[in-house]
């Protein structure tokens, strides 16, 4: 399969490198250091003798060549001297083209090197041996002049210093300190005190101490440097499907564990919600092209006759033991063809097991269909992480509905307001002002809010929150009036509860307290589908309070008491 990059202009090597770090530029102008500097000659020197090698040993072999031809003797019958000429003519071309060769050839190899590197890695210059200020050091960075450079940490070891120096050097690449040092914390620690000689910053308020760095190795997170702290709060119980449920929610956002609280309290004493997963499958859309729209149509009607299902299906089902295909749907556009692939996944959310499904498939279809040309093992098709109509109507991941009646009573007790406004408020906002909007999966009020807590929390991908949170909010008064019906449809929740971030520690015990925690034993996928109802559940507690805060009044009212800090003294001054 093809795979085409695309690299930007590089800007001047005063500017940040690829990562957005500025190098620290040198107090004088300093000669550049390459590895070619190590050669016994100049490189001039160097460049002239390969170059004379090359071009002696390619004059020499059209020579012994030409006479070969002339006297009708096969190529192939080499002498000495022209297997030590073949030797050389590859040897000095390999030299020419390599990254001790020609200065233009050197540039380009390093920018594309650079490129391809991670943080800090690349052929930076070597530090000076007195600093410039801060503001000379990173000008576009550190824009404070007066503020001090951090000063050299002091329980840097020795060893440490070295490894520190070669980093900032640009000798040592940051990304390959793990497997040099085999010491995950080590690594980061050092990674940390080189970025901070680069930048210029101190990185205070950043922790580094306190995680395991090993378990994040070549899955979560790669070139750390600490780790960031956010405050986890518990809304609960929710009483769903006769289960109660303690929902850890990760947020920054003042109210928003409360709000949702609130709701959960609403929906325990009105006797509980019910959930069901109408769907359960993963997709994934490649897509390739074929030389005619007719070629095209043919591998779509191949997918989509159901005779061929079973054939396509046992392909894909080699990838995994709980992926199984569920459908093929397909889509044309010209002489591009989109498949996309539904499968179930198990405990998983998925996606890499969907992938290598359809990856068998493709290498299966290659054998029939020897025209098409694979583009990407991903066309948009799916859709991930992006909104799209199709994840709204088909589905993707966990299809949920959540529902309950809440009674007149806890609507005004609980919730402070009344039946009837929260009908008129639901349709006004969420359905019509959603509709004028030209809102896509988003009749709701804040769903996204309570999906990405939980999905932080439990170490689901925080970035399919965009596909996760299309909900529909609906309220409905019922007998005869009094009770409220409230449900939210959610068709594209995509969680997991093994792994990815679910292996950490933090988040393994999240899960642990909704007791989904890893794979189901009697029934696999029953966790993640558990999951997935728990989220619809809170998001449905979550609609329940905003809606009856905004019906009420009490939404700013709330805010401004509980969601601005009285510790900021120069705001109360003002």
């Amino acid at each position: 399969m093809e795979v085409r990059r695309r690299f930007q202009p590089r800007a001047h090597a005063a500017s940040p490198s690829h990562g957005g770090l500025a190098r620290r530029p040198s107090a004088a102008p300093a000669a550049r250091v390459q590895a070619s500097d190590a050669l016994p000659l100049p490189i001039r020197h160097t460049n002239l003798l390969f170059s004379a090698f090359f071009v002696g040993s390619l004059v020499f072999l059209m020579r012994r060549w030409r006479e070969k031809v002339r006297s009708s003797i096969p190529l192939h019958l080499l002498g000495l001297s022209e297997i030590f000429a073949i030797v050389g003519l590859i040897a000095s071309l390999i030299y020419l083209l390599s990254f001790f060769g020609i200065a233009f050839v050197q540039s380009v190899v390093s920018s594309h090197d650079e490129e391809d590197d991670f943080l800090l890695s690349g052929t930076a210059p070597a530090a000076p041996v007195s600093s410039p200020p801060p503001a000379a050091i990173c000008p576009l960075l550190c824009t404070d002049a007066a503020a001090p450079a951090p000063q050299k940490n002091p329980d840097v070891t020795a060893d440490d210093e070295e490894i520190i120096s070669s980093v900032v050097a640009g000798k040592t690449p940051s990304y390959a300190l793990e497997s040099r040092l085999g010491d995950c914390r080590r690594a980061a620690g050092v990674r940390r005190e080189a970025l901070k000689r680069i930048t210029g910053r101190a990185f205070e308020g950043l922790p580094l101490d306190g995680f395991d760095y090993a378990s994040i190795l070549g899955q979560c997170c790669e070139l750390p440097v600490g780790y960031v702290q956010l405050p986890v709060g518990i809304a609960g119980p929710l009483l769903l499907d006769g289960r109660q449920h303690y929902v850890p929610m990760a947020t920054t956002e003042g109210c928003l564990v409360a709000s949702t609280n609130r709701g959960c309290k609403a929906i325990a004493e009105s006797g509980g919600a019910t959930s069901v997963v109408l769907r359960d499958g993963m997709t994934r859309a490649p897509a390739v092209r074929f030389p005619s729209a007719r070629r095209a149509a043919d591998l779509k009607a191949y997918l989509e006759e159901p005779n061929n299902f079973e054939t396509i299906a046992l392909v894909f089902n080699r990838s995994s033991r709980y992926a199984r295909l569920q459908g093929i749907h397909c889509a044309l556009a010209g002489r591009n063809l989109y498949m996309r692939f539904s499968c179930s996944t198990g405990d998983a959310m998925g996606m890499n097991m969907v992938s290598k499904g359809v990856q068998n498939v493709l290498d299966y279809l290659e054998k029939d269909f020897d025209d098409m040309d694979i583009i990407s093992i991903s066309g948009n098709f799916c859709s991930d992480k992006k909104p799209a109509a199709v994840n709204w109507i088909e589905g993707r991941g966990k299809s949920v509905v959540c529902e309950a009646v809440i009674k007149e009573a806890v609507v005004k007790k609980v919730l402070k307001t009344n039946v009837p406004a929260l009908v008129e408020l639901n349709m006004i906002k969420n359905l019509a002002g959603s509709a004028v909007a030209g809102s896509l999966g988003g009749f709701n009020a804040h769903a996204s809010n309570i999906v990405s807590a939980i999905y932080i929390a439990t170490g689901q991908d925080p970035a399919q929150n965009v596909e996760s949170s299309h909900c529909i909010t609906m309220m409905e008064a019922v007998n005869d009036g009094k009770d409220l019906h409230v449900s939210v449809t959610m068709p594209s929740i995509e969680v997991g509860t093994v792994g990815g971030g679910t292996k950490l520690a933090s988040q393994s015990a999240c899960l642990d307290l909704l007791g989904v925690k890893g794979a189901s034993l009697d029934t696999p996928g029953a966790n993640a589908r558990r999951l997935a109802t728990v989220v619809a559940g809170a998001v449905l507690a979550g609609e329940l309070s905003l809606l009856s805060a905004l019906a009420a009044g009490q939404l700013v009212k709330s805010h401004m008491k509980y969601n601005r800090s009285t510790k900021d003294l120069s705001k109360s001054a003002s």
